[in-house]
Order: structure tokens, then sequence, then C-alpha cells
């Protein structure tokens, strides 16, 4: 009885292994940053509606990366993101900074305090700071001079609690994809 062993096929030139390597740096680091300076930049799409409507993108997407990879944003991250969500928004300058980096330290006091975290969790904890948040851009608008109606901030806030599930899938495709290359 004969007994043939196939040679080793020879890896091609274009085919690299998947495991044991290293991941690109750039995206890495860029994929995160890039979701949410795009996130923000939303505002600036021509969406006309009699009040505001739009959820803060930018922020959702800056606290899904958060929730999902807890060690990822160093605690400064959220001011110069904030910065640059204040300058397309069109809210005063400073006023996104300054609540995503309350928001930040929030997280991490949370994050120090509890003993285990779940889907639910995270969700109760995004739905608290996204309505403080709308609340708190709010607020500094009424200390720019403009007087928004409070009533007028209730469904953008309803539509920003039921809209952070979708968030948080597109964020850990990203995340996969981030990973991956």
């Amino acid at each position: 009885m004969k007994v043939s062993i196939a040679p080793r096929r020879r890896a091609s030139a274009g085919y690299r292994s998947r495991l044991n390597r290293e991941q690109s740096r750039l995206s890495m680091l860029a994929i995160p940053i890039i979701s949410v300076l795009l996130g923000s930049m939303v505002t600036t799409l021509p969406i006309i509606t009699t009040q505001a409507i739009l959820p803060p993108l930018g922020l959702m997407i800056f606290l899904s990366w958060r929730l999902l990879r807890p060690g990822f944003w160093p605690m400064w991250s959220g001011l110069p993101l904030g910065l640059f969500d204040d300058i397309f928004s069109g809210s005063p300058f400073g006023s996104a900074a300054l609540i995503w980096s309350l928001m930040m330290i929030a997280l991490e006091l949370i994050d120090s305090r509890a003993v285990w975290r779940d889907y639910l969790q995270d969700w109760l904890v995004a739905a608290i700071i996204i309505a403080l948040s709308i609340v708190g851009g709010w607020f500094f608008l009424g200390l720019s001079g403009a007087k928004p109606h409070l009533e007028t901030l209730a469904p953008q806030i309803i539509l920003s609690i039921f809209c952070y599930p979708l968030i948080v899938r597109l964020v850990s495709r990203l995340d996969s994809w981030r990973l991956a290359t």
C-alpha cells in the first residue's frame, strides 16, 4: 500500500497570517476618534425641523466607545472632542467640552464603584448622561442669551435614549473592524 504525503502548500505572496500579528497602530487610534468627529459633524447636514430633535450623535458615539472599551479613552479626551463638537453644533464654545469632561469623571466614578455591569445598566447610565448633557446644553444656551423652552427638549431626549442601542451596535461593529485591521 502506497501512502502519498502531499507537499505543504506554500503561502502565496499576498497571503498573511491573521494569527499572532500586530494591528495597525494608526487604525487602532484613528477609527474611534474619526467616528466621534463624524458623529459631531452630522449636525451640519441640512435637516430642517421646527425644534431640536436630532440626537447628539457625537456625544452618543463617544459615550458608546467609553462604555464598550472602558480603558480606551484617557480622562482628558472629553475636552478636545467636546471642543470639536462645540464648533459644529453651534453651542456656546466650551459647553460641550465641560459636559463631556464631567461625563468622563462621572463614568470613572461609576466604574470604580461598580462590581459588575451589564447591558441594561450601561443603557441606564447612558440615558441619564444623555439627558443630563442635553439639559446642560440647554442651560448653557440660556446663559448665552437664548431662551429655549425646556419642554422642547423632551422629544430629543427620548429619541436619543431609544437610538442609543443602535449607536452601540454601530460602535461595536466599528470596534470589531478596528481590531481586524
